[in-house]
């Protein structure tokens, strides 16, 4: 690297990679640093990859994880040997929904498109051992080895204790006391290649719960709730595996145990430090929010962090990342706390209920997991909140939520791409056929420093066909983010309207 990093990132894992992707993406030179000797391999772990999470990759340069990955659309939940109900998603853009594939896969992906990127450098075996901040940077001790930049984005994962005192960061919660049997296994399970598989209280795991995922190439990710004392031997392994796949033959590929938490970090953003995935929020695995959210954080982190290097936002920027991404921790810690009641009841009552529930087959009062989903900005700062177009809260499982200011834009295709490829380099106004382009492109022009685009609606698509899909009206302006969140609706809309949403968009005052 030619010069020094402007951005350290402290992990390697998916969210390092994927923020190191990123800030690349703006510009920004990137050292990223891992405590271990090298990339290691082996085992599924985190699978279950979301479609929002899926178009970050595809804009960081491994949209071959969508490629590769095996998308499923159905869920089932059966008690015993019952099925109770199953759910699909609801359909949105060229993307799947959701795709099953290996995090050894996706850090290959990921490890390939950092190689080809000249301003990320990755050092392996440098353990972060001190970190201190100042007005002008941040300095990292890696043993003997001093490195400085002007920022941190620590990634470091669930043990990052040390990094996380340093900083004064509280990281409080619970850790359930059962465990999780983890097997990997390649075996022909006709009707199972694309349907997740949830059994309460199988006949074969009785009092527990059974995950079954399939995943690329034929194999399968299979998840046991053991007792917490349960130390699986070979014999309990093939026994658990046969119960499953009965007397087809089948491989053994990896097997693991874990046991999981639910804590969340007191700061996300500590100065010139922020905090992502693992590092700042761990929640039980049931709806796959764990990657899918610290993908999110990466994100969030990167376009705010460039917005900041490059002089087109004032540091008050940052705060607004632990605002949103905080936010996002603890409505999935919300989530998936109400899950783990259901999944592991602790009082006689909440036993009875669960029961009563299962058995009577009482299919709104069973809690699987609710699948993960984008976060809503609804309650942002950066948000200019529409009175006519409200957040209308979480939708039901598996459904799309209507856009409004703070969700994600719809990524519906358009001529030349999806909708959100477009919004990726800065800030997009959409505007309304009743709207002059040319005078918003000059107003806005003067007054804004940062990347931005402004398009009729009409011109995106040549048939109007896009503002119908977005139920956009011809009045208005529609302003993107970097991360394709929705930052304002603007009916009526004039210039000065949307530069006033823009501003506060990128953590200024709305009146300029």
């Amino acid at each position: 690297m030619k010069d020094a990093a402007q951005v350290i990132v402290v992990g390697a894992g998916p969210v390092g990679q994927s923020a190191a992707l990123l800030l690349a993406r703006w510009g920004v030179q990137v050292l990223v640093l891992d405590q271990r000797p090298g990339r290691a391999s082996g085992g599924s772990k985190s699978i279950c990859q979301q479609r929002d999470v899926l178009d970050i990759w595809a804009a960081a340069g491994a949209g071959k994880v969508a490629e590769e990955g095996l998308a499923w659309t159905t869920a089932r939940t059966y008690h015993r040997d019952r099925e109770l109900f199953s759910w699909t998603f609801e359909r949105e853009g060229p993307l799947p929904a959701c795709v099953n594939i290996s995090q050894t896969r996706t850090e290959q992906i990921l490890d390939e498109a950092i190689a080809a990127q000249p301003l990320i450098e990755v050092r392996w075996d440098h353990e972060v051992t001190g970190l201190t901040q100042d007005s002008s940077g941040v300095t990292v001790r890696c043993g003997q080895r001093v490195l400085r930049a002007p920022y941190v984005l620590a990634c470091a994962g669930a043990r990052a204790q040390a990094l996380r005192s340093a900083l004064g960061v509280a990281f409080t919660g619970e850790t359930y006391e059962d465990q999780f049997l983890i097997c990997d296994i390649r075996a022909e399970l006709p009707g199972w290649e694309n349907e997740r598989r949830f059994y309460f209280d199988p006949i074969w795991n009785p009092g527990r719960q059974v995950l079954i995922h399939p995943c690329p190439g034929g194999t399968y990710r299979i998840d046991w709730q053991i007792a917490p004392d349960f130390i699986p031997a070979d014999a309990d392994i093939a026994r658990k595996i046969r119960r499953i796949v009965g007397d087809r033959p089948y491989e053994l590929l990896w097997h693991s145990t874990y046991r999981f938490h639910s804590r969340v970090a007191s700061r996300m953003r500590v100065g010139r430090v922020l905090l992502a995935g693992d590092c700042a929020h761990l929640v039980a695995p049931f709806g796959a929010r764990g990657l899918n959210s610290g993908v999110p954080d990466a994100e969030n982190a990167a376009w705010k962090l460039a917005f900041v290097l490059n002089g087109w936002a004032g540091e008050e920027l940052l705060e607004s990342y632990h605002v949103e991404r905080h936010a996002a921790a603890l409505e999935n810690l919300e989530v998936t706390a109400a899950t783990m009641r259901f999944l592991a009841p602790v009082s006689v009552e909440e036993r009875m209920r669960r029961r009563a529930a299962l058995e009577g087959g009482r299919v709104a009062e069973i809690d699987s997991g609710r699948f993960a989903e984008p976060f809503w900005y609804a309650d942002s700062p950066l948000t200019t909140p529409e009175p006519s177009r409200p957040f209308l809260g979480r939708p039901p499982k598996g459904a799309l939520c209507p856009p409004a200011p703070g969700v994600i834009v719809p990524d519906v295709l358009v001529p030349g791409g999806r909708l959100r490829q477009f919004t990726r380099d800065g800030f997009l106004v959409l505007l309304g056929d009743m709207c002059d382009s040319s005078l918003f492109v000059q107003v806005l022009g003067k007054v804004m420093r940062a990347p931005l685009a402004v398009r009729g609606l009409a011109e995106m698509d040549g048939t109007g066909s896009l503002a119908e899909r977005l139920g956009a009206g011809p009045d208005e302006a529609w302003l993107i983010r970097p991360d394709s969140h929705i930052a304002a609706i603007i009916p009526h809309a004039g210039p000065e309207s949307v530069a006033a949403a823009m501003s506060r968009a990128i953590g200024g005052s709305p009146d300029m």
